[in-house]
């Protein structure tokens, strides 16, 4: 176990924007997936066995960076919610797109984090981000101690700050927006997660009336019960066409779009933590202030050294949280366009098929006539 690790200064010795999660193995209540990156030397890769702890472990070191200026402004790739097999209907949900299809779209949303990672700026010179993509031994199989940064928006004695007035005309719009964009692409990803689900369903009913029509098949002489045997056979040749449809439109929906819109989902509440986190400083500086404001002569001195620490903090972080933000929309809006393109290439390619498929049978059933 590696519970301390000295921060470095450069990035990590593979390619970031290459990680692939290429596996995931099943152990009873343990799902443990396998990380490949591609060596920056070109002579090889590095393949390394990681369980959701590591995560935690990588993600708790890039959250303790209180050394680095300006860290408080970063937009931190969000991190997939934790896995469970079996998992209750809570759990499902809180899940969404990530707990469907023998967890496909979980290793693919992890992919993803990892590469958001690797490919920060900041966040890559942390020496963890190395030892997690790299090393042999699992780094995280230790209990984690919760950080500041961990959930910091739901701390119940910082709500009241949510509220606080900015300085700032740009943070002041930027919060705005984001809190009616958190909701909004909340709301989406829901909805169409319930299209996908309701899809499921109806490509289950499809395939269960396939194998009902089956039932009804007759042996025998009688011509009226063999043309009606025939009939229920090009039926359930018909559902099941059906039935394969609408698995592969649920299926794209939930490759494409509904990866699209989870990770704008996350992203959009990574930003409110990071507008939290800058507001809560904000607070602090206007108090440290008030008191330079308010102190006796003989803590002035002090006092003015913390009001002069607290706002060389808040401008580090407010220079930081600039730049994300206008790092975050061009992403954003590049993720959710590949996203779009991505979710019609697919439909159109599986329309084709499917009409295809039906045109046959239609065919099937001229010839019976």
């Amino acid at each position: 176990m590696m519970e301390e690790v000295q921060e470095g200064t450069s990035a990590p010795s593979v390619h970031g924007h290459n990680i692939k999660v290429t596996e995931v193995l099943i152990d009873g209540d343990t799902l443990t997936f396998l990380i490949v990156s591609q060596k920056l030397s070109g002579t090889g890769e590095y393949h390394v066995y990681r369980i959701y702890e590591d995560l935690e472990w990588l993600q708790h070191h890039l959250f303790s960076q209180e050394d680095v200026p300006g860290i408080q402004g970063v937009i931190f790739p969000p991190i997939p919610a934790k896995p469970q097999v079996n998992a209750s209907a809570k759990v499902m949900k809180q899940l969404g797109f990530l707990g469907l299809g023998e967890w496909q779209p979980y290793c693919k949303a992890l992919e993803t984090f990892l590469r958001q990672v690797a490919s920060h700026s900041m966040l890559k010179k942390n020496k963890a981000v190395e030892i997690f993509l790299t090393s042999a031994d699992p780094p995280g199989r230790q209990r984690v101690r919760k950080n500041i940064f961990n959930r910091l928006s739901q701390a119940v004695g910082e709500m009241r700050k949510e509220g606080h007035k900015d300085v700032d005309e740009f943070f002041q719009a930027a919060r705005d927006q984001n809190l009616i964009m958190t909701g909004y692409t909340k709301s989406a990803a829901e909805r169409f997660l319930d299209v996908v689900l309701t899809e499921q369903k109806i490509a289950v009913a499809c395939g269960h009336f396939s194998a009902a029509l089956h039932l009804c098949v007759e042996a025998g002489e009688d011509p009226d019960k063999q043309a009606f045997s025939r009939i229920c056979v090009k039926l359930s040749e018909v559902f099941e066409s059906m039935k394969k449809n609408m698995m592969s439109t649920a299926e794209n929906n939930v490759s494409t779009l509904g990866l699209g819109l989870d990770l704008e989902s996350r992203y959009q509440e990574a930003e409110k933590e990071m507008l939290f986190r800058r507001t809560c400083k904000l607070a602090e500086l206007e108090t440290a202030r008030r008191n330079a404001e308010k102190a006796k002569p003989v803590k002035m001195a002090a006092m003015e050294e913390v009001k002069k620490a607290a706002e060389m903090d808040f401008n580090h972080i407010c220079g930081v949280a600039k730049q994300e933000i206008a790092r975050f929309e061009g992403v954003r809006v590049e993720m959710l366009q590949q996203a779009l393109v991505q979710w019609c290439e697919k439909q159109l390619l599986t329309a084709r098929e499917s009409a295809d498929q039906f045109d046959q049978c239609l065919q099937g059933f001229r010839g019976m006539a």
